[in-house]
């Protein structure tokens, strides 16, 4: 090719390949009905810690119906490949789950679980589930460890709910690939889009794939977790958890009466985390909160809910929730409020006495951190300053996938966030003093601007 053709050629590509993506329009995957049906094969295995992680650890995966008894086999795990040998089988709890009544799910499955029991902490085990003769693959997870003041990292994400299969995905494994020693995964609500669909619980758990099946997830249910059933529901304008929920997941049943496995905490070494329904039962929450606060033993406290206290953006304030809950964490000091909801990235902080702190030093004494992050392909703008809410933001984003890493280790906390290619958008530390009060650290990042004027794609209802 001569040079002259050669220009030529390089000058149509540049000007065919530089519009490309401009006016294309997005073109949604199809997904065959059957592909979300379950089959005698195990499969959305999932882990969920117990109250105390360091020897209970949960697994749960679904079945067809035809699938009458189920198994787990758990073994300390070594680098020998037989590691099995010394392990034990345990017969799982099988709950029919049939919604077929149900428009979004119409499916019948078996769901079995399985409860750990009695492990030893900071050791890894191998576990598999199956019926006898089909089997998963071997999976590990690693027990807490009982010295408070020893080094872990976990994950948390805000909404999945749209796109889940298609860039939650590329988000949550990135999220692995950073952090592949996290020790659990918090999710901050809005798993999904439709609280019932088969489909869309198909694609999260796709998505995580074998993720879920090793680092236990502590899951919160956000508003799209809950929809009316049927036409009934509709018409009384009443909303009914996802029926999946519970069958799905194993979690802590140390919440309020009726509200297990949406409301509970788990004491993670010198942390006790603990997950709020911020769509139900506020007030009968507000209690039980107190009574779990006051009795906490730990040195570090985080909560997970999905309707923030101080929102990311504009026309979505949830003041009524913040009068009633925000007392309560200022009067235990909670260390960190991890949110969703918002689809958009918001981060900062309350003075110790609940005053509102006057500009952003460097290190600073501070209450709680408030966070709000979105993890899905669904965005919003930022919205409006904290300030005359009785908080200062010292952080935000907007058409940014994100996820973060949090490390404890002692008398410090490390918050990372990362977006969905792996860079560091911001980072701060906490450093426990006297009394119980925090010292804030504001890390340096390289961060991209706050405003991703990246082209967006239109979401989902």
């Amino acid at each position: 090719m001569t040079d002259f053709k050669w220009i030529l050629f390089l000058f149509a590509f540049l000007i065919t390949g530089s519009s490309y993506g401009q006016n294309q329009t997005y073109k949604e995957p199809k997904f065959h009905q059957e592909w979300s049906k379950p089959s005698i094969y195990p499969d959305r295995i999932v882990l969920n810690f117990g109250q105390n992680p360091s020897s209970e650890v949960n697994v749960t995966w679904r079945t067809n119906s035809k699938v009458k008894k189920a198994y787990a086999e758990i073994a300390v795990a070594t680098a020998a490949p037989g590691f099995w040998k010394n392990g034990k089988t345990i017969v799982a709890k099988t709950e029919l789950l049939d919604a077929t009544a149900i428009e979004d799910a119409s499916v019948v499955a078996h769901y079995h679980s399985v409860e750990f029991k009695e492990l030893l902490p900071n050791t890894m085990y191998g576990y598999r589930v199956g019926d006898g003769e089909q089997w998963s693959e071997w999976f590990q997870f690693q027990t807490a460890s009982e010295k408070a003041e020893d080094k872990f990292s976990f994950l948390y994400v805000g909404d999945a709910q749209n796109y889940v299969l298609e860039l939650w995905s590329r988000l949550i494994r990135e999220g692995f690939r950073k952090a592949p020693e996290a020790r659990f995964i918090i999710h901050a609500g809005d798993l999904i889009n439709r609280a019932h669909r088969e489909q869309e619980w198909h694609e999260w758990f796709t998505a995580g794939g074998f993720i879920h099946s090793m680092i236990p997830a502590m899951p919160t249910p956000g508003n799209h977790e809950y929809r009316a059933k049927d036409q009934k529901e509709t018409l009384a304008k009443e909303r009914s958890l996802s029926v999946q929920w519970r069958p799905q997941f194993t979690l802590p049943q140390n919440g309020p009466e009726g509200l297990e496995e949406t409301v509970y905490y788990m004491d993670y070494q010198d942390v006790r985390v603990i997950s709020l329904d911020s769509n139900r039962d506020q007030e009968r929450q507000a209690a039980w909160l107190e009574s779990v606060l006051a009795s906490n033993p730990k040195k570090w406290t985080i909560l997970t809910y999905h309707h923030p206290l101080f929102s990311a953006s504009n026309g979505r304030d949830n003041s009524e929730l913040r009068a009633l809950w925000k007392p309560i964490f200022d009067k235990y000091k909670v260390d960190l409020a991890l949110q969703g909801h918002d689809h958009a990235y918001a981060r900062g902080r309350v003075a110790p006495e609940g005053n509102v702190m006057d500009g952003v030093n460097i290190q600073d004494l501070t209450g709680t951190v408030y966070v709000v992050s979105v993890s899905g392909g669904k965005m919003y703008n930022m919205g409006e300053d904290w300030t005359g809410k009785g908080a200062i933001k010292d952080r935000a984003a907007e058409n940014t996938q994100l996820f973060q890493v949090i490390t404890v280790e002692g008398n410090r906390l490390k918050f990372e966030s990362f977006t969905a290619i792996g860079e560091l958008y911001d980072a701060f530390g906490l450093v426990k003093g006297e009394n119980d009060l925090n010292q804030f650290i504001e890390l340096r990042v390289n961060a991209v601007p706050e405003k991703n004027n990246s082209n967006t794609i239109p979401f989902k209802d």
